[in-house]
């Protein structure tokens, strides 16, 4: 059994596997990572192996304790992973997209598979049917759009998102979840029309915190799965294995 964590801005997700099967999944604040860990050693003995992927912060106290307890794999940009790393400055590749890349060329091999990771920001991710990783692009998330509309104006109201209840705003609120959610739509669907002009064989993943809000509004064909990251944070650890 293989246990998965991921390290995000704002949450750690704690995931187990048994060999390609995703057996427990908890999302948890920072200051309750070490008990959910507890438990999950607990519940789980049979674990030996971990893999730890940081965007965030994570303490030393926890890593010593990780460390004394299963073989643990800290996901870097040295690490071995299972695609041609073609990115211009892979030294600079953060973890989450190294997952990314790798779990679409484990899961779609021969594809040209593009990712789309709705979290704090939304990241863009490519990979060729030739198993090569060209980049994509970085922009902000839903949170930080309502975020930045509040800071830098003196009137705006930081709101919760919401999806839209109809296209034309008829007062502030609406009229800006209608603004955000629907721009963050159209990005997604020029993005994906733009690789389809240079890639008509595209398969599109969407994946991360908010892809909830999105998955229905987006006209194109997509594979929704939340767990994306985790899985491939698993095809890497089974990887690292031999």
């Amino acid at each position: 059994m293989n246990l998965i964590i991921d390290v995000g801005n704002t949450h750690n997700k704690i995931a187990v596997f048994s060999e390609k099967q995703l057996i427990h999944k908890h999302v948890c604040d920072k200051e309750d990572t070490k008990d959910t860990l507890s438990l999950i050693d607990a519940e789980y003995p049979e674990i030996k192996d971990c893999i730890l992927a940081v965007v965030g912060n994570f303490e030393e106290e926890l890593l010593s304790w990780l460390n004394d307890t299963y073989n643990v794999l800290i996901l870097d940009n040295h690490t071995d992973v299972l695609f041609n790393n073609g990115y211009g400055t892979p030294s600079t590749l953060g973890v989450d997209r190294i997952a990314l890349a790798s779990a679409a060329s484990a899961i779609y091999p021969d594809e040209n598979v593009l990712v789309i990771d709705a979290g704090s920001c939304i990241t863009y991710d490519f990979i060729s049917k030739e198993n090569n990783y060209i980049g994509g692009a970085i922009s902000p998330g839903i949170r930080m759009r309502y975020k930045a509309v509040h800071t830098f104006t003196a009137n705006l109201p930081l709101l919760e998102p919401t999806p839209p209840l109809t296209e034309i705003g008829n007062n502030t609120e609406t009229s800006i979840h209608s603004g955000i959610m629907h721009a963050v739509v159209f990005e997604m669907e020029g993005f994906i029309a733009m690789y389809k002009v240079k890639y008509p064989e595209l398969t599109v993943i969407l994946t991360g915190g908010d892809a909830h809000f999105l998955r229905d509004s987006l006209k194109s064909d997509i594979f929704a799965n939340s767990n994306f990251l985790l899985e491939g944070l698993n095809f890497i650890l089974e990887h690292n294995k031999h």
